[in-house]
């Protein structure tokens, strides 16, 4: 029994050592992990400010701040440059801290104009160093980092370069690793002490600045440290009620803490804590994690250890019997039989098993894969519905395109007749040159309805978007007559883009269409359509002198079936999809409201052809 009880003795602590060991390596694997993914995204936009306080047009914009072409100029590189490096905003100070220049200009919370000068990463920037700055955003309580840095003229701080980045991404999956981990949780503390990045919203902003004091000195023993409060505890100075025990094993290399407020359901439950100093930023990245499996693993292994124990004492007085009963040796074979038969049927079960599941996962890929060819062709299908809708509006102009000529024919054709009868060669010949000339009219008509009606899959290649402007506005021609629309076309070089021409014209019949339905009350109504070379693209803008489009449809203006037009009149796929082709084509579909009306742009990746033009 002695010898029994010190192996339990010894089986619980060298579980518990071992179970240490093992926590300590795997937080300190996750801490690495989390520190890394931090730095790294935080690494990534440092050198950005930098950047954008050497480019030309923010240099010139700087030299004369008021005025609003470099500015617009400026802007535009601004938000090129935010939409590649995947910031949230990129802008531009004077030295009075008033934004000149920003990557969000054409939005209508725009940042130009803004006075920043009072925000500490201005302050500590126009003094000549580079700052860094985090705060939460007001509407959303999402993290944002911003790096700001000066930019000199000729060794003077001219103004500010500043990009705002969002720290969510990073936030949001240690939040799903939190809660995938029902034993752990994360803290990001900065260098007073106050919770910058948490899993759980409630603890933004409180102070704990002691734990982090716990975790720099070591000490060993057991202390009581206040615990987390609120933003109004902080400002008030009050103190709140909790407490947070604190035990220390040096030779495991763990901080174990009790905090009754980190689980109010398990004030008991002790947690593993290790932290890492980020010295670029000032904060603390604190993992905290149950050692209650740890525990509970030790107390098995010691469970364990005494049924050993027990047995193998069980086991001396058996052998001591075994001479004395032999019937009881045949029972204790026959049972040790019967146990590997059982663990031979089981091996069995789970190995039919395991094959039914593998089985059933074959099955599931399978089903998965036609799910997604099904998809595709209904995307293709939904395409093909858009392009009949947009042709069943337009069936009217069509038949009066075709009907027009056709009535022309007949007269031509009768009227030949009669000049025939009498002798007039000539202008049998006029005649028959007008019937050449509609015919060829109306088969390029039906040409390209038949173009545009084909069903095929999506496919990439060399395109003149001349023609596809020309196709669009043959198409729209009768419907931009009747409606007495003054037509402005401005295609400044012949330019060909990667895409695909059929779906790129019912992109821009679409948007045509919508401006003409939006400008059927406007006394000015005037199309625009322009094709442009610019930033290493090709961009085209559909513009309208229509009423605009109202704020409030903005956040919606590319939903599916969503539409502003009476009941009857559209189905309200026609952006979405337009939206969604662009996207294919490696663009991005935007509109805004200019001064006479509401206008759609979008760019296109040049063709090999069109960049050595």
């Amino acid at each position: 029994m002695a010898a029994g009880a010190v192996g339990v003795v010894f089986a619980y602590s060298w579980s518990e050592r071992y179970g240490y060991e093992q926590l300590n390596g795997a937080l300190a694997h996750k801490l690495d992990l989390y520190a890394a993914t931090l730095e790294s995204e935080l690494g990534k936009h440092e050198y950005l400010p930098g950047i954008v306080g050497f480019d030309n047009d923010v240099q010139a914009l700087l030299r004369a701040p008021a005025d609003p072409r470099l500015g617009e100029i400026a802007s535009k590189k601004l938000g090129s440059q935010n939409v590649r490096a995947g910031t949230l905003a990129i802008f531009v100070t004077d030295r009075a801290g008033v934004v000149r220049a920003a990557s969000n200009w054409y939005q209508p919370g725009s940042l130009v104009g803004q006075d920043y000068s009072a925000l500490p990463y201005f302050s500590d920037a126009i003094k000549g160093g580079q700052a860094r700055y985090f705060s939460r955003s007001a509407a959303r309580d999402a993290p944002e980092y911003y790096f700001a840095q000066p930019v000199r003229q000729n060794g003077v701080v001219a103004g500010v370069a500043v990009v705002k980045i969002s720290l969510e991404p990073i936030e949001s999956t240690w939040i799903a690793l939190a809660t995938q981990s029902n034993h752990g949780t994360f803290l990001v503390l900065d260098e007073d002490g106050v919770v910058v990045i948490a899993p759980s919203p409630e603890w933004h902003n409180r102070k704990i600045s002691k734990l982090t004091s716990l975790l720099d000195t070591g000490s060993a023993g057991t202390r009581v440290l206040p615990p987390p409060r609120t933003a109004s505890e902080v400002r008030s100075g009050q103190a709140a009620a909790d407490s947070m025990t604190v035990e220390e094993i040096t030779a495991y290399g763990n901080e174990i803490i009790r905090w009754p407020g980190l689980n109010p359901a398990a004030p008991r439950t002790k947690y593993a804590a290790q932290s890492r100093f980020l010295s670029r930023q000032g904060w603390r990245l604190v993992t905290l994690t149950s050692a209650t499996p740890v525990a509970l693993d030790a107390l098995q292994n010691a469970i364990g250890a005494a049924v050993l124990m027990a047995f193998a004492g069980l086991l001396g007085m058996y052998l001591a019997l075994r001479r004395r009963t032999i019937a009881g040796s045949l029972r204790a074979r026959a049972a040790l039989q019967q146990a590997h038969d059982e663990l031979e049927q089981r091996i069995a079960q789970r190995t039919a098993e395991l094959h039914e599941t593998n089985q059933e996962l074959v099955r599931e890929v399978r089903e998965r894969q036609h799910a997604e060819q099904v998809l595709r062709a209904s995307q293709d299908e939904l395409v093909h519905a858009s392009k009949l809708a947009l042709l069943g509006q337009m069936s009217a102009g069509i038949t009066h395109e075709i009907s027009q000529p056709l009535t022309a024919l007949r007269a031509l054709s009768f009227n030949t007749q009669l000049l025939l009868k009498r002798g007039e060669a000539g202008r049998v010949e006029r005649n028959l040159q007008s019937i050449t000339d509609l015919t060829e009219r109306m088969g390029k008509l039906t040409e390209q309805l038949k173009s545009f009606s084909r069903k095929a899959p999506l496919t990439l290649g060399s395109f003149p978007l001349a023609n596809a402007v020309d196709n669009t506005l043959l198409l729209l021609e009768n419907r931009i007559r009747t409606a007495r629309i003054t037509l402005h076309v401005d295609i400044a070089e012949p330019l060909r883009a990667l895409c695909d021409g059929g779906r790129l014209e019912q992109v821009l019949i679409n948007l045509c269409a919508n401006a003409v339905d939006a400008m059927q009350d406007a006394p000015v109504r005037t199309l625009s359509l322009r094709v442009w070379r610019a930033e290493g693209k090709a961009w085209i803008r559909v513009a309208d002198t229509g009423a605009g489009i109202p704020e409030a449809v903005f956040e919606r203006l590319y939903e599916p079936f969503f539409s502003t037009k009476p009941a009857g009149q559209g189905l309200g796929l026609g952006l979405a999809i337009s939206a969604d082709l662009v996207r294919e084509f490696g663009g991005t579909l935007r509109a805004f409201n200019t001064e006479g009306g509401a206008a759609f742009e979008f760019e296109l990746n040049l063709s090999e052809e069109s960049s050595h033009v």
